[in-house]
């Protein structure tokens, strides 16, 4: 069955900066709030948000790197939304830690999620642009980037990173892939579950090889493509065992060049950045 594609929404102007910035803060504000009122229904209202039901795989990636690189360091946790990565990078022995994000509601509750979580005395949350943040330079070890580059100026936001990464840091990012006609089309159809620049602005491979602009490593990796097609069964006992066998296919299939790029994700690190030398 094809699937008809409509018109894409009226992409943001990239140079009206203001504006931009400030419908993404009014989006994220607004979605959090709904979360807050009525969070019984709220995968109802977004359910875009039931895909993450998917990300198993790549989630416990990114919970291995983040236990290996963690402990001991200054963290950012880049556009942190609800705190979830923060807190995690607290939990797992970083001695200061910082998410930033544009939303501030966000913020607020992501200071009530670090303050339950115990982790309060070593976690700080700002409202902050990600693009032209406040930090010095060289002022963090790891930074975690989850599921917000299509939403910032990519050249603006690599070099951003580039300038307050120490010279031995280490940025893992995870970023929804543009290259799937499917999810591409249910994003188009969905408008009014993304901003107007989001969903014009979601990552090709070629826009992940742009970070080679500001570091001199860029490692890539693939999650959710065959995975996708145990959604239908997200409510159901048979959900988990799906999943893990579609995982464990999804391992095989997406190590083939031309098909990865359909992946729904796909998990990068950047390290190196470009006019730092290394500390021995």
């Amino acid at each position: 069955m094809s699937i008809a594609t409509p018109p894409s929404p009226i992409p943001a102007d990239p140079n009206a900066i203001p504006d931009r910035k400030d419908l993404e803060r009014e989006f994220h504000n607004r979605r959090e709030r709904d979360r807050q009122q009525d969070a019984a229904s709220f995968l109802d209202r977004y359910p875009n948000k039931k895909f993450y039901a998917l990300a198993r795989s790549s989630k416990a990636f990114m919970n291995r790197w983040m236990a290996r690189h963690a402990p001991g360091s200054r963290a950012l946790a880049y556009c942190c939304g609800l705190g979830q990565d923060a807190i995690e990078l607290a939990r797992l022995g970083a001695k200061d830690v910082v998410g930033i994000d544009i939303s501030d509601v966000s913020i607020e509750t992501a200071r009530r999620e670090a303050e339950a979580a115990g982790v309060a005395d070593r976690t700080r949350f700002l409202v902050m642009d990600a693009e032209r943040t406040s930090f010095p330079d060289d002022s963090f070890d790891v930074i975690v980037v989850n599921g917000c580059l299509h939403h910032l100026d990519l050249a603006a936001a690599f070099a951003e990173l580039r300038r307050i990464l120490t010279p031995n840091g280490r940025i893992i990012c995870t970023e929804a892939l543009a290259h799937n006609p499917i999810v591409m089309a249910y994003r188009r159809r969905t408008p009014h579950l993304r901003t107007a620049f989001e969903v014009d602005h979601i990552l090709r491979v070629e826009d992940i090889r742009r970070a080679l602009e500001s570091f001199d490593r860029v490692d890539i990796r693939f999650f959710h493509l065959a995975s996708i097609a145990a959604l239908p069964l997200r409510t159901t006992r048979l959900f988990s065992p799906a999943l893990a066998v579609l995982d464990a296919v999804d391992g095989a299939i997406l190590r083939i060049p031309g098909l990865r790029r359909w992946a729904w994700q796909a998990i990068f690190e950047l390290s190196g950045p470009k006019g730092k030398d290394a500390v021995a």
